[in-house]
């Protein structure tokens, strides 16, 4: 893979995350059943591609390895569900504007969680963000539907937050696809039971939507974000992936004529551009210090 068709792969995973919310959107059933099947169908893809790949589902795991997948399956769960709660209660636009906070909350929790020195910089980019949300946030009344959905989308932009942080160790020495599926079973052990019987009575084009919403927007956008990683930085992912608000705001207008505020769009766009901005700025750092 070159740099173009890395950058290639990048832009259709954000792609693919940003469909994310539109199945939830059209899926008619409840977050923890969509978090459910999503995981299911993820964990068989990964299985199978593994399996195509000639690698193992348990191949090379430690058995103190198990508590940081477990650990990380279960924030990776509460994430799903809080963020379909939000897709249903608030909307598209709001549920996904919500979740981009997370890279302030990674900040946050860097600070206060693991003690880490944090710059002046990264402290002007919570600052963005906060003001971003700030715009965001439809009314400061509780009663308000698309308020509550921006709440549950900030809780499941934490949870990203810390599933991301603790993540890092869990792919410190394994295959990312081994990583994943892992994951995605920790989250489909935690959520099927609480599924199965509303599982039994769901329509079949809803079966349709989970299982893309598991193959495309799970499985296949993780295989192209890791596959991208071999030949761009993080850094440089990390400003393409902070594009899929756009990506779902656009998918939710046209297909469901959700069309977020003049205030609300100003708000996600300083949040966005608050997360390119610190992108750029530290990839020309690196690349000043490779010099």
């Amino acid at each position: 893979m070159n740099r173009r068709h890395a950058l290639f792969s990048i832009h259709i995973a954000a792609v693919l995350f940003g469909l994310t919310g539109i199945f939830g959107e059209l899926i008619k059933a409840s977050a923890i059943l969509i978090t459910a099947g999503r995981a299911g169908f993820a964990v068989l893809a990964l299985f199978v591609f593994m399996r195509v790949q000639g690698g193992s589902v348990s191949q090379g795991l430690k058995s103190r390895q198990f508590g940081v997948l477990l650990a990380a399956g279960s924030l990776l769960a509460i994430h799903w569900i809080t963020f379909f709660i939000a897709v249903k209660v608030g909307g598209v636009a709001i549920a996904t504007l919500g979740f981009a906070s997370f890279p302030a909350f990674i900040t946050l929790s860097e600070r206060f969680f693991f003690h880490e020195k944090v710059s002046l910089s990264e402290w002007t980019i919570v600052l963005l963000v906060t003001l971003g949300l700030l715009l965001v946030t439809p009314s400061f009344d509780f009663r308000n539907q698309a308020t509550i959905g921006l709440a549950w989308a900030l809780v499941s932009g934490l949870a990203f937050a810390l599933f991301t942080l603790i993540n890092r160790r869990a792919a410190a020495h394994i295959p990312a696809q081994q990583v994943a599926c892992w994951e995605n079973l920790v989250v489909a052990a935690l959520t099927l039971p609480f599924a199965f019987g509303e599982f039994l009575h769901l329509p079949a084009i809803n079966w349709l939507w989970i299982a893309l919403l598991g193959v495309f927007c799970t499985a296949l956008s993780h295989y192209l974000l890791v596959s991208s990683l071999t030949i761009l930085n993080a850094r440089s992912a990390g400003i393409v992936i902070a594009l899929e608000p756009i990506y779902a705001i656009f998918f939710a207008a046209v297909l469901f004529a959700q069309y977020p505020s003049v205030r609300a769009l100003f708000g996600g766009a300083l949040m966005i551009g608050a997360i390119v901005w610190s992108g750029l700025r530290q990839t020309g750092k690196k690349a000043r210090l490779a010099q």
